[in-house]
């Protein structure tokens, strides 16, 4: 019974994360790596790597698996850009089957549409029949 309530507490728990500093990936705690400038100023790196490249001054826009390249260049994922997503809308296609082809389903449609079925007539005449009390009475 413990491990099935610690279980519940931690997918309501919310993780604090940083940001890095150079290509701008999600930092969980107990990782990454902290630099304090001359100035004060702390830059939180996602791994050597960013250190690296920032130390050495590279502009993060120019490598293309920053951020900020992909956002320079439009390359947003779907989960970024959920909200503007573009949706195929599926199209219907007539097929023949066995013992019916494409042209025989397509006149036993007009047909269908044309007559209407037996019901829809019986109420037609119905509500016809009342329309024509209803003007005698008036």
């Amino acid at each position: 019974r413990r491990e099935a309530s610690a279980a519940v507490s931690v997918v309501g728990m919310v993780i604090k994360t940083e940001v890095c500093a150079f290509s701008e990936d999600r930092i969980y705690p107990g990782h990454g790596s902290r630099f304090v400038r001359k100035d004060g100023q702390l830059i939180i790196f996602s791994s050597s790597k960013t250190c690296k490249l920032f130390h050495l001054r590279k502009r993060p826009a120019k490598l293309t698996w920053t951020t900020a390249w992909r956002r320079l260049n439009k390359k947003f994922s779907s989960i970024e850009n959920s909200g503007n997503r573009r949706r195929r809308r599926a199209t219907r296609v007539a097929r023949g089957f066995v013992g019916a082809s494409v042209d025989d389903l397509r006149s036993k449609a007009k047909k269908g549409k044309k007559g209407g079925s037996y019901a829809e007539k019986a109420a037609k005449r119905e509500a016809a029949k009342r329309k024509a009390r209803a003007e005698a009475r008036a």
